[in-house]
């Protein structure tokens, strides 16, 4: 009984253990690893896997072939990415890389990241929330708008 119990007792403890969330989000450790271009490259990655989603629901979903189990994977990968865009935003540039302003000079810049964060979350949501593709257009050009003012800002 006792060797069932000490088995028992680390199969638990793996359980634990592997079914742990996983830490995909920056530390928020001023560490240097991440940097600003390679975090608007994931944006883009993001924005493609989602609308590549929404074409094949969109297609799926026109096929009388019951595609239910595809459909409701490429849901699932849609959602997923539209989350991953809003950790970014909100994790890495308005927690990390957005100031808040020192002087009024600097205060027209900051209200237009957190304009374009803003809009990176919610273009987002919305895009968890439908196939509409015009949801992926302005994910994409309100990322190149926020990477633009971004460089400006930065100098980069």
């Amino acid at each position: 009984m006792k060797r069932f119990s000490g088995i028992f007792g680390l199969c638990m403890a793996w359980v634990v253990i592997l079914s742990a969330p996983s830490a995909f989000a920056h530390c928020q450790v001023p560490c240097g690893i991440y940097n600003d271009e390679m975090r608007f490259e994931m944006i883009f990655e993001h924005i493609t896997t989602i609308e590549k989603s929404m074409k094949a629901i969109n297609e799926l979903a026109l096929s009388d072939k019951g595609n239910t189990n595809q459909i409701v994977r490429w849901v699932s990968n849609k959602e997923h990415h539209a989350e991953e865009i809003q950790k970014i935003a909100t994790q890495y540039f308005l927690a990390q890389r957005i100031k808040p302003p020192k002087d009024t000079k600097e205060m027209p810049g900051y209200v237009e990241s957190l304009k374009y964060i803003h809009q990176l979350v919610f273009f987002a949501m919305k895009a968890k929330q439908s196939t509409d593709l015009a949801h992926v257009k302005a994910l994409k050009e309100t990322t190149e708008a926020y990477r633009a003012l971004y460089r400006t800002m930065t100098g980069h």
